[in-house]
């Protein structure tokens, strides 16, 4: 099949994802006279708020910041029901995003973008889909989020299970009524954490298969006051100013006090603060605890003391407690009710580092010897972080060069936007980005408001293509390595580090210096006529300005 055009015109770019990057990239580009076409593997608009639909799915920050803020009528029309919204209300919000802006004329549902392969002859980008469609475009733009893709671990029998099987990244699209069955979930993340407390009142009997014991945060959610939101709307221009230039593009209260300098007294007393407050401004108690262990320390006893002083059972408490890694190395999560879930007569704790899971049979699981019966399996083990989604395509640039290959001792971008010899191919917040270490919709708008102003830069510079320089790259690379290593974060067996996947290699993906200093370096890119970057007028190859 020949590679065709749009059927109203060429198209100036292929966007693959319909989440909010997907979503403010359409916008942005139809805002400015680009043509283009958005491929949505799922059937609607979302992204992970459209896959992760596992009871107690939550937002890690706050409702009133967790939002766009491109359009100020947007800002000020939505309502948000909660302090800490729910998966149906974000989702909810997503949608009414692509209904006021008339987006989903532009999207299409349930296809699969799986080979994009540049054309040095034409210089575009020839896209292939599950649906055996070729299409040609000038610009590839990967928004595929940074944890879209499910990894379920290869555990012997599985295939045989003759009970339900789940994954809380990718949840089915109904109501799954969990009364009166035996459920296992296996993985204590992010989502195991929130799904734990709501199965536990479901279920008949809940078995939850630890390997790793997570530091979590109560929510302390609530309710959205009135009063609350009226004193964010009242001036959330200048708000969100600020935000961009924090340090994770959220608003928190930081105290700029080394937890050392404080006496015991003052740091217990600060931690109550922040545990009654609630959420990951946690760490943000005192300015070094992510930088300094013995700091570091003294915020991570203080989390088991409380997991000893809620959990009744002191060996379950003991076996809850995180003491391999400090608190905040690994995504630190926040909870409602997590570890009071424990003390409930119908759930069960398995430490698998003591009871190894050795197979899935046909009627649950045996760990060591010991068989568990179930009637559900649900795996919370993660995702494949930071590069899987981008994976998922097979990529192919300049001499047929795989981004799998290039990438295959680690992610290797400049400015987490571009890598080198795959011109006009975009990732937003990919690997060497803020990311997952920031406020995502923060951090989503500054990438596609950086790529714009690319495009618009080249349309109005008669530019056909622009590519990282490979020393802008390789310095970049070795930055993003240089400032995680001044952290406590290498020491963790995180997802950030790709410890979660075999064979993966281990090194720090996202950019951990902050969102203000990260967007500081952009401008200062930008304003030097996009240093670091090289762009070609027809066949000829031309420096940044």
């Amino acid at each position: 099949m020949p590679f065709t055009k749009k059927k109203t015109g060429e198209v100036d770019a292929v966007v693959v994802g319909a989440g909010f990057s997907g979503l403010y990239l359409l916008y942005k580009l139809r805002q400015h006279g680009f043509t283009s076409r958005v491929f949505e593997r799922g059937g609607d608009v979302g992204g992970t708020w459209y896959w992760n639909r596992y009871p107690g799915a939550r937002c890690d920050v706050e409702s009133m910041q967790y939002s766009y803020s491109f359009d100020e009528e947007l800002q000020q029309e939505w309502h948000w029901p909660e302090k800490f919204s729910a998966q149906p209300d974000i989702l909810a919000y997503a949608n009414h995003v692509a209904d006021r802006y008339d987006l989903r004329k532009d999207i299409e549902f349930n296809v699969e973008v799986k080979k994009a392969s540049f054309d040095e002859k034409s210089r575009s980008w020839q896209i292939e889909t599950d649906k055996g469609e070729k299409i040609a475009t000038q610009y590839f733009i990967m928004a595929t989020g940074c944890i879209s893709t499910a990894q379920i671990p290869k555990i012997p029998g599985l295939e045989g299970f003759k009970g339900e099987v789940y994954h809380t990244g990718n949840w089915p699209h109904k109501e799954i009524d969990f009364s009166s069955k035996r459920i296992a979930v296996v993985g204590v993340g992010s989502s195991g954490i929130q799904s734990i407390p709501v199965l536990a009142e479901q279920a008949r009997h809940l078995t939850v298969f630890q390997r790793t014991p997570n530091y979590s945060i109560p929510s302390q959610n609530e309710p959205m006051t009135a009063d609350y939101e009226k004193l964010w709307k009242s001036d959330y221009a200048s708000r969100r100013e600020e935000m961009r230039y924090t340090p994770h593009g959220s608003l928190k209260d930081l105290n700029d006090k080394s937890a050392l300098s404080a006496n015991e007294e003052e740091r217990q007393l600060t931690y109550q603060k922040r545990w009654e407050i609630g959420g990951a401004g946690y760490l943000g108690a005192f300015n070094d605890l992510l930088t300094n262990i013995e700091s570091n320390d003294t915020a991570s006893e203080f989390v088991r003391e409380k997991i000893r002083e809620i959990v009744k059972d002191p060996v379950i408490a003991e076996k809850l407690s995180p003491k391999t890694y400090p608190i905040g190395t690994k995504r630190i999560c926040i909870d409602s009710g997590y570890f009071e879930t424990f003390n409930r007569e119908n759930v069960e704790l398995v430490d698998i580092n003591e009871m190894p899971i050795e197979k899935i049979t046909s009627t649950g699981l045996l760990a060591a010897g010991t068989t568990y019966c179930f009637d559900a399996i649900i795996f919370a083990t993660g995702f494949d972080a930071m590069t899987g989604s981008i994976f998922n395509v097979e990529i192919n640039g300049r001499d047929k060069k795989r981004l799998k290959e290039k990438w295959s001792g680690g992610p290797r971008t400049y400015l987490g936007l571009m890598t080198e010899a795959f011109p006009n191919l975009f990732m937003i917040t990919g690997p060497g980005s803020p990311s997952v270490k920031s406020n995502m919709i923060m951090s989503i708008e500054q990438h596609v408001d950086f790529v714009l102003d690319s495009l618009i830069y080249m349309r109005n510079h008669e530019l056909k293509l622009i590519e990282p320089q490979i020393e802008s790259e390789n310095r970049w690379v070795e930055h993003v390595q240089s400032v995680a290593n001044q952290t406590l974060f290498p020491r963790a067996n995180s997802w950030y580090m790709g410890a979660n996947m075999p064979g993966k290699p281990r090194l720090f993906m996202p950019y951990i210096g902050g969102v203000g200093q990260y967007r500081r370096i952009c401008e200062e890119v930008v304003a030097k006529g996009y240093d670091g970057f090289k762009f070609e007028v027809n066949n000829t190859k031309v420096a940044a300005e």
